[in-house]
């Protein structure tokens, strides 16, 4: 009996942030660019950074960004289990884009049987509506003390009979040594799946790299398949927060270029959807910073409080590390903060959670005239508005608080929220996606805060570039990988 052409294949890593999420956007850029119908798919994230579809689910914010790549829909289908932590020690399940409760440490070993069958399912569903699907791993699938238990990397490859592609980071140093004991820390029936290497990230004369390359293909009988240069041009929506700020400054933020505009984002324990500052550092003469130092906030054109998981536990946090002081400084001299979401949620007069970090009532930072409660249920939704005339479309929410109006202070509506004086708050992730809102704001704040910084003359939006950076990276795919030997392991491969 012949065994049937695999259906997709598997993108796996030498470690975290590898390059994976970037060469599964590459590669279906790449391929949807040669009449293939392709779809991304990541069984399982463990991800803060997400994004809701227009089904109305929630699925990792990578996985959104292949189906842009890939030139469809985004579905719940194409990141079925998303995982987002809420402790060290528990994260929240989200299965098929809604809640579904939580994960103990203790359990992420064994107790996701169930987590297993949707994602086999969700895969299911998708092979058989496309000509390819282009799986995500997770981590490493060397990590052997999860391997009775895995979905995501060997097990995902095994019930489905994918050949693994295995990505390694070479900019990280020691890539033969990754290579190889990736490759010798599986079993048998895993190695046997494994078909191809290819490095990311480099750097130089590929031609001091081959004999290595060659020593570690004669060891394990895999082939490389590309050696992809650093792209400068690159970025990517980050599935792990850990990763957040790659756009950032390269150095502090100077206080001296006024025709800069300086905005620092606080890089909160929990972060989440810290995407929302790309569409700002992607702006020409806007310098991002991601950082804890009450120095760098306090200097700041703008200041920045992100989304959190945790949105109390972060504000006891802010309070810690003297940054909530930083706040209400900058209130009171009428220099300008923004609170998206759970920032937003902390700048309120109260916030009472039983829910998410169930601590009960606990007091807010008090400068905009709200107060959170939180709900069981979770808002997903993907709302638009307008402010000061600019339409706002890109937006969307994710969140169990929900803010009203109270006090009698002063204020004036944003979007969905309030500001007051130089503080603005707002529920609304991706907002700053909007060309035109972006640049009007970000042109109030540099007056309020003395810059001299001005939108420019005919630069490309934010849609623009990120269409841009998909097709620089399909582009360095196309050119520096073997695209065709990649297929040929593949129900697609006589297609091409």
């Amino acid at each position: 009996m012949t065994t049937p052409a695999a259906s997709g294949l598997l993108v796996a890593g030498t470690s975290s942030d590898a390059g994976k999420s970037v060469v599964v956007a590459g590669l279906c850029r790449a391929l949807v660019r040669r009449g293939l119908r392709v779809a991304p798919f990541k069984a399982q994230n463990m991800s803060n950074n997400s994004m809701v579809c227009l089904d109305g689910g929630e699925i990792g914010r990578a996985q959104w960004l292949q189906a842009v790549a890939a030139r469809v829909e985004p579905t719940t289908a194409m990141n079925p289990v998303l995982l987002k932590p809420g402790t060290d020690r528990r994260s929240f399940i989200v299965v098929r884009g809604a809640p579904a409760g939580t994960l103990e440490a203790g359990q992420y070993a064994a107790g996701r049987g169930h987590l297993r069958d949707a994602a086999f399912a969700a895969y299911r569903e998708l092979a058989d509506a496309y000509d390819l699907v282009v799986c995500e791993g997770a981590g490493s699938p060397a990590e052997i003390n999860l391997r009775a238990g895995d979905y995501v990397n060997m097990g995902l490859a095994r019930e489905f009979g994918l050949p693994v592609v295995v990505v390694g980071d070479i900019d990280r140093g020691g890539i033969l040594a990754a290579l190889y004991g990736t490759w010798a820390l599986l079993d048998d029936e895993d190695r046997a799946l494994l078909k191809s290497f290819v490095i990311n990230k480099f750097r130089g004369d590929v031609s001091v790299l081959e004999p290595g390359l060659d020593e570690i293909t004669e060891r394990t009988g895999v082939p490389f398949h590309g050696v992809i240069p650093w792209l400068l041009d690159v970025w990517l929506d980050s599935e792990d927060t850990l990763e957040v700020g790659h756009w950032r400054a390269s150095t502090a933020l100077s206080a001296t270029a006024r025709d800069r505009l300086k905005v620092a984002v606080l890089r909160l324990p929990r972060i989440s959807n810290a995407t929302d500052v790309d569409a700002l550092a992607a702006e020409p003469g806007v310098d991002v910073l991601v950082t804890v130092d009450p120095a760098v906030a306090e200097a700041a054109d703008l200041l920045v409080i992100p989304g959190s998981r945790s949105t109390a536990g972060d504000l006891a946090w802010l309070r810690e590390r003297g940054l909530a002081e930083v706040v209400a400084r900058r209130a009171a001299a009428g220099r300008p903060v923004l609170g998206v979401c759970g920032g937003y949620q902390m700048l309120g007069h109260e916030i009472d959670d039983d829910v998410e970090g169930r601590v009960g009532e606990v007091p807010g930072l008090g400068l905009l005239p709200v107060r959170v409660a939180f709900g069981a249920d979770k808002v997903l939704a993907r709302p638009t508005g307008t402010w000061d005339g600019h339409t706002v479309d890109t937006a969307y929410e994710i969140h169990h608080g929900i803010a009203t109006r109270a006090g009698s202070g002063a204020a004036e509506p944003f979007l969905d929220g309030w500001s007051s004086g130089t503080v603005w708050g707002t529920m609304w992730h991706g907002a700053f996606e909007s060309d035109g809102f972006r640049r009007a704001w970000l042109s109030q704040v540099a007056s309020v805060a003395g810059s001299q910084w001005q939108p420019q003359v005919g630069a490309a939006g934010f849609a623009e570039r990120r269409e841009r950076m998909l097709d620089t990276l399909a582009d360095a795919l196309d050119e520096h990988v073997d695209l065709d030997a990649l297929l040929d392991l593949t129900r697609a491969g006589g297609t091409s």
